[in-house]
């Protein structure tokens, strides 16, 4: 069960991440490099949250749905 709710908070932070790259690339008009740095750290937590359901799978902490 905490296996699930950590990939869940997981991903609620790369939806948060995604808008505040939304928003910061409104604010500077596509100038600057936060929007960048927004963006490359919704990049690394999606990689994170695959690496996780990976290794959720791998080990069994999440079966599949057919079963």
């Amino acid at each position: 069960m905490l296996y699930k709710l950590i990939l869940f908070v997981l991903l609620a932070l790369i939806v948060v991440s995604l808008f505040s790259a939304l928003v910061l690339l409104y604010r500077d008009r596509g100038v600057g490099e936060r929007t960048a740095r927004a963006l490359t750290v919704r990049i690394s937590l999606s990689l994170l949250l695959f690496l996780l359901l990976m290794v959720g799978f791998y080990f069994g902490l999440l079966p599949p749905q057919g079963q």
